[in-house]
């Protein structure tokens, strides 16, 4: 009781850290008059989406709680967890997203009165209000509803299936904010830089260019919004998936049930510290100030770790040793260093592989989307073989569990980790907001610094969620196998099962088709924001003379129902996938070969769907980073051929790393949650 207790004061410290980062965001100046027409038009744009969005996501949540809700199978319990996590994914990423949106103008006038370091302090406390609501409401529905059940229980054994509900509802809210954000931001991304840039000639951010509005709201709904919730949801189902693992495996009675819970808010508590410690040095530089702050959270948080197996796990009757559980924390935390580390070298400007891309664009648009390919590619080596390493060093420590406090070491970090992450969307805002009021250079420097910063910082989380998703899943899946050994005697998932094999190919063809629907979205919305930015050109010359405002509002509805459209789909595919294989094909294959089937899709899944992210969201990255490199001077700069090539580069890096590579993060596990609900079935 005592671990539980320290849970929710860890996670109250988060929530009232988040209150206090915003209400002094708020008391910050506004700025001049000249600020508030692109300020208001993108909060307006902003708001106005996430309330479509999720008065979507609405109906179909609905719909599923019904469902789960008359099902005996699941009943009132495993519903009622499925709405807590649905709610408090969707309040993390709306009210991370509703904060980051009054924070840009105030980072815009600091910019330009105060200078660089209360501009950082603006937008990283900004940010700090999304990473500290995503870790504490993650850890606070966790722990609350564990609580709840034993409550319910009455000190008899509990089933802690119902927490799986809690997971599946916060995976589907991920899953939908990531895809509708996602599709959104590359969009209005893609049409205003091909029309804009490439064909006129203009500036990113001018405000001629119609879809300005709707790339600056796209920032904050993908990236703020749509970030949040993803990694909410891994950090909640990781937190998940590792009690699920100690409650199946019957070992240490509640000890290790609750051992997660207490890891996360030891690391809540070290990410205020590591956050509220950050500070520009007069010769520090923005990303050392954001690495800083990360490095202080992981030394503090292996210390509490450390502290807090040795107070939790002597003598408590564990199957596990506190040293072998630290060992396993330990082990996770080092998968995420050694995942950033090879993401900084493939996707950092000052490296061989972003110059390698900038050099091929001197030689025209076809080299340059082949050395991206390439580097994207390439980039999945290191990651995968520290996952791998990972994995075999956590479980020769502590098994299957291992693997999973592993995972829910590196996903403590969620609060820091999303913090800077979100910072970016606030920083690119602040940018775009600069030179939409015409302020003067000065001011954009300040602005283009900060967003530079955030441009590595989201390419990092970005990694981090999939690398952290994929060691989750995995852990699922081990909740799922150690579930059928307890139910089904002789079920086996041995890889020379045609079966599994079945599955396996099933599994690994998912994220390839899910991917595919979701850039044909991307390409569809995007070629409908070049069209219009086209016709109001074409209609209105004098927009481009500056003489006539453009229709902001026209491009921004019409994106949000494109993106609307486009999410429903691929958001309900890892949904329907395992219904069919528990309805359509076990009542007529041979008893437990739909367990086996499920099985090989689930890891098939978790395979090619971690590779693929990989690849996408790396190769994105760079992508991106040798179009700025060569903006920043190198291989002629600015309107050269070489820059038009790394623009369309970019542009097809774009839905890479925003869009597909984010969005495959909760595939994998909603495979895994669906098919541990659905067990009874199989």
């Amino acid at each position: 009781m005592i671990a539980l207790t320290f849970s929710l004061f860890a996670a109250g410290a988060g929530l009232a850290y988040a209150v206090w980062c915003g209400l002094w965001v708020l008391r910050q100046n506004e700025g001049g008059a000249s600020l508030q027409p692109p300020y208001l038009a993108i909060r307006e744009g902003a708001d106005a989406f996430i309330r479509t969005q999720y008065l979507t996501i609405l109906a179909v949540g609905v719909l599923l709680l019904l469902v789960l809700w008359i099902t005996p199978q699941f009943g009132f319990l495993t519903a009622l967890g499925f709405a807590i996590g649905g709610l408090c994914s969707a309040l993390s990423g709306m009210l991370g997203m509703w904060i980051a949106v009054r924070a840009n103008v105030r980072t815009t006038t600091a910019a330009a009165r105060q200078g660089l370091p209360l501009a950082l302090k603006i937008s990283l406390r900004s940010g700090a209000v999304t990473g500290f609501l995503v870790g504490a409401l993650a850890l606070a529905s966790v722990t609350g509803f564990y609580l709840f059940l034993s409550w319910l229980n009455d000190g008899g054994p509990m089933d802690l299936r119902p927490l799986a509900g809690l997971g599946f509802g916060a995976s589907l809210i991920s899953i939908f904010a990531r895809l509708g954000g996602g599709i959104f931001t590359k969009a209005a991304d893609v049409g205003a830089d091909l029309v804009g840039k490439i064909e006129q000639g203009i500036p990113e951010d001018d405000p001629r260019n119609p879809a300005v509005i709707a790339d600056n709201v796209g920032d904050n709904v993908g990236d703020c919004a749509g970030m949040a919730a993803d990694v909410f949801e891994s950090y909640a189902v990781t937190l998940v998936a590792a009690m699920l693992v100690a409650s199946v495996s019957g070992v240490g009675e509640h000890v290790e049930q609750v051992y997660p819970l207490v890891l996360g808010g030891t690391a809540l508590l070290a990410g205020i510290v590591g956050i509220h410690t950050a500070r520009l040095s007069t010769h520090g530089t923005i990303l050392s100030t954001l690495t800083r702050a990360v490095l202080v959270t992981i030394v503090l948080s292996a210390a509490g770790f450390y502290l807090a197996g040795h107070w939790l796990l002597p003598d408590s009757g564990s199957d596990y040793s506190a040293g072998s559980l630290f060992a396993s924390a330990l082990t996770g935390l080092a998968v995420g260093i050694g995942m950033v580390a090879t993401t900084t070298y493939f996707t950092g400007s000052n490296h061989r592989p972003v110059q390698d891309i900038a050099r091929a664009s001197l030689s025209g648009h076809a080299t340059v989307i082949i050395a991206g390919l390439s580097v994207g590619m390439m980039s999945t080596l290191i990651p995968t073989v520290v996952i791998a390493a990972g994995v075999i060093t956590a479980y020769s420590l502590a098994g299957v569990y291992g693997i999973a406090i592993a995972t829910v070491a590196l996903l403590s970090l969620t609060p820091v980790v999303v913090a800077i992450d979100a910072y970016g969307p606030v920083t690119d805002n602040a940018g775009g907001i600069a030179e939409m009021a015409n302020l003067s250079g000065e001011v954009r420097e300040v602005t283009d610094a900060l967003d530079a910063a955030g441009n590595s910082t989201k390419s990092l989380t970005k990694i981090f969620a999939i690398g952290s998703a994929g060691l989750a899943a995995l852990a699922l899946f081990g909740a799922f196998r150690l579930e059928f050994g307890t139910r089904l005697e002789g079920v086996s998932f041995a890889i020379d099962n045609p079966h599994i094999l079945a599955g396996l190919l099933v599994g690994a063809l998912l994220p390839f088709i899910f991917s595919g629907i979701i850039f044909k979205a991307v390409g569809k919305a995007a070629a409908s924001v070049v069209e219009e930015v086209r016709a109001q050109f074409k209609a209105h010359p004098d927009i481009l003379q500056g003489e006539r405002k453009p229709d902001y509002a026209r491009a921004v509805r019409m994106l949000t129902r494109a993106s609307i459209r486009g999410m429903i789909l691929p958001g309900l595919l890892p949904v329907i996938v395992p219904l069919l294989v528990a309805f359509a094909w076990t009542p007529i294959a041979p008893p437990g070969s739909g367990a086996q089937m499920m099985g090989g899709i689930l890891i098939g899944a978790v395979i090619s769907g971690l590779i693929l992210a990989l690849m996408l969201s790396t190769g994105g990255a760079a992508w991106d980073n040798a179009k700025k490199y060569i903006e920043a001077g190198h291989f002629g700069g600015k309107g050269s051929p070489a820059h038009m090539a790394a623009i369309t580069g970019d542009t097809v890096g774009d839905p890479c790393k925003d869009t597909a590579g984010p969005a495959i993060n909760p595939v994998s596990k909603i495979l895994n949650l669906m098919a541990l609900l659905l067990v009874p079935f199989l």
